[in-house]
């Protein structure tokens, strides 16, 4: 089986800036296949649509776009695509010391330092402060350089302010992974991306990375605080989800286009998941059915 490891990221600065600024048009972003990870912490907002985001261990269903911030080396996912219906996405890449190493030392500095700490699981941002910091990220686009790297430490300091924020990976995920660590943990998390709506024996996806299945069990509960089995039913509720929003079929049709072959197990994951029914779920997100 060919697999893809998580790809290094180089970024070069906006010119003139000690970070990068980006503005993707809608359908110009074309990354959600892409597995990859860099040392720059990125901060990502999408005006609009619907998707899925993959963060770390974490899967999840964003509508009506998505404030996102992604730390140092914490492997992810695009979040648009030709399909996401969003009307643009702006991304944001600053390095860890982008001002100096000693800058964000300053007590002036004490709520931007605990937001980019935080940022190492992976935070999603909700309610007015998406709708709010989205403006201003979106406005920064008409900017001198000086002045959007005062707007950028501003909304620093303002999501460190924020309590409407979701810590994607709150339960860890171990980003510092050696060569065969990484080599291992994405072979699996490709394997699943391809192949979540068949069944995935346990003891199969063991051998494609050379170890016993009781190994390769407690091997993935250290790596993402979470069992395989978790790991897969979540990844089959998220797309559970986008198909409800997204697809006008039957749900138990999305059931079984999302990998379960039992549709009362389906129904009952999908509310522990949720915490709402599917029908309830479609209801909500009905706006979006094309």
């Amino acid at each position: 089986m060919k697999t893809i490891a998580p790809a290094l990221e180089v970024i070069s600065n906006s010119y003139g800036s000690s970070f990068t600024y980006t503005k993707h048009a809608e359908k110009t972003n074309v990354k959600s296949h892409l597995w990859h990870y860099h040392p720059e912490i990125e901060l990502v907002y999408i005006n609009g649509g619907a998707g899925k985001r993959q963060i770390g261990s974490h899967v999840s269903y964003y509508t009506n776009g998505s404030l996102i911030l992604i730390g140092s080396n914490l492997p992810h996912c695009g979040f648009t695509n030709e399909q996401t219906g969003n009307v643009n996405e702006t991304v944001i890449h600053i390095k860890p010391e982008f001002l100096g190493n000693g800058f964000f030392a300053a007590p002036e500095m004490k709520k931007v330092q605990n937001i980019l700490a935080q940022s190492k699981g992976g935070i999603a941002f909700g309610g007015e402060t998406k709708k709010r910091i989205g403006k201003k990220i979106e406005m920064m686009d008409d900017q001198l350089p000086f002045e959007r790297l005062l707007t950028l430490l501003s909304i620093l300091d303002e999501l460190e302010s924020s309590e409407e924020y979701t810590i994607l990976n709150a339960d860890g995920f171990a980003i510092e992974l050696n060569t065969q660590d990484s080599d291992r943990i994405n072979v699996v998390f490709n394997y699943v991306k391809d192949h979540f709506q068949e069944s995935i024996a346990i003891d199969e996806v063991s051998s494609l990375v050379s170890m016993t299945t009781p190994s390769f069990c407690r091997y993935f509960k250290k790596i993402s605080n979470k069992t395989f089995t978790e790991f897969v039913n979540e990844y089959r509720l998220v797309h559970a989800s986008k198909l409800l929003a997204e697809k006008p079929i039957t749900i138990n049709e999305v059931c079984y286009e999302s990998g379960f072959n039992n549709f009362s197990h389906f129904s009952k994951s999908f509310k522990q998941y949720t915490g709402k029914s599917a029908s309830q779920y479609r209801n909500e997100h009905k706006i979006i059915i094309k």
